[in-house]
Order: C-alpha cells, then structure tokens, then sequence
C-alpha cells in the first residue's frame, strides 16, 4: 500500500533525525516543507535606530536588530523576512500577503514594530484584522512611560500580545512568543 504524502515527510523527517541531520540541510524540499517564515516588520523612523534618540532607543542600528531577529529565528526553527519602511501603504501591502502566506501554511506570524503609526493608523489596524494574521506587537521603549500621545494603541486590540520596554532584545522575546503562539495552533 503507498504512503499518503504525510507519511513520506514523516518517513523522511525520521530518516534525517537518524542520520544525524546531516541530511537534511541538503534536502531543501523538506526543510522548505517544515520551516515557516517569520516577517518583522518595521515602521517609520526604525531605520534611524542607532542615531535617533540613543538615550530612549540605545545605540544599536537597525542592521543589529536584523542579526538579533535571524539568530532568534534560527533558535526557533523560522527563516526570517525582515523589513523596514517609512510608508504606511507599503507596511499595509505586507500585512496583506502575510495573511495570505499564513493561510497558506508558509508563515508564522507578523512581529511589528510600527513605530509612530501605532498610535494614528486605524488602516494598520484593520490591515491585520482583515487579513488574520497572528501578529505580535512590538516596542523597544516602555510606551506606556513616555508621552501621553503614545498610550493609546490602535495595533494593540488586534495583536496576539504586546511586547515594549525591553530594548531591541524584545524583538527575540516577541519572535519566542510567536513560536510559542504557532505551537498551540
């Protein structure tokens, strides 16, 4: 009797955990087949970090978050798609085919940081809502010490969870809830 598709993967994911995994680095098919994609996704001003405001968002640079993100993803079994941009629109355009791309079993979930536009975009807001994504809201500052204009969230009602204040090391703290998140599912 042939072995439906899910116990080939089964088979094979067996047959690289016996040979000491040698094996599957080189089998593409089946590492795209079982890791997911985790998108952090970055707003307005993000690309500044390093050089905005050290005393509020240290010293390290955007490029520094990239490498924080994509060794918290290794940790996690996710590839990482890592982005940034000063454009609602185009923050919007992502969130749009992450749903699609979750739907489709390829994604994980969403990490945001959208910066200022968490506080005045209702589209970020119904962006994520519309499209279902499981996203976890992310700041590098305790928002909820700074300004009044900064406590209202308009990401928060549709996110997972919210993590802020914990520098950029709550970036991997948010992408180990995401993989928390996608094990429950």
């Amino acid at each position: 009797m042939p072995l439906s598709g899910a116990a080939r993967l089964r088979q094979r994911i067996i047959r690289a955990l016996l040979a000491g995994m040698r094996d599957l680095e080189s089998d593409h098919t089946l590492k795209d087949s079982v890791m997911k994609t985790a998108l952090v996704l970055n707003g307005p001003n993000l690309n500044l970090l390093g050089m905005r405001e050290p005393a509020v968002y240290g010293s390290q640079t955007l490029a520094d978050v990239e490498a924080l993100c994509l060794k918290a993803c290794a940790a996690h079994g996710f590839k990482l798609d890592f982005r940034q941009s000063n454009h609602e629109g185009i923050l919007i355009e992502a969130i749009h085919d992450a749903g699609r791309a979750e739907a489709a079993g390829t994604l994980a979930g969403v990490v945001l940081n959208a910066g200022a536009y968490t506080h005045t975009s209702v589209a970020l807001h119904d962006a994520i809502k519309g499209s279902g994504v499981t996203l976890i809201e992310l700041h590098i500052s305790n928002v909820h010490a700074r300004e009044a204009f900064r406590h209202h969230s308009y990401i928060s009602p549709v996110a997972k969870a919210v993590v802020a204040g914990f520098g950029i090391k709550g970036y991997a703290l948010a992408i180990a809830g995401l993989a928390e998140l996608t094990q429950t599912v």
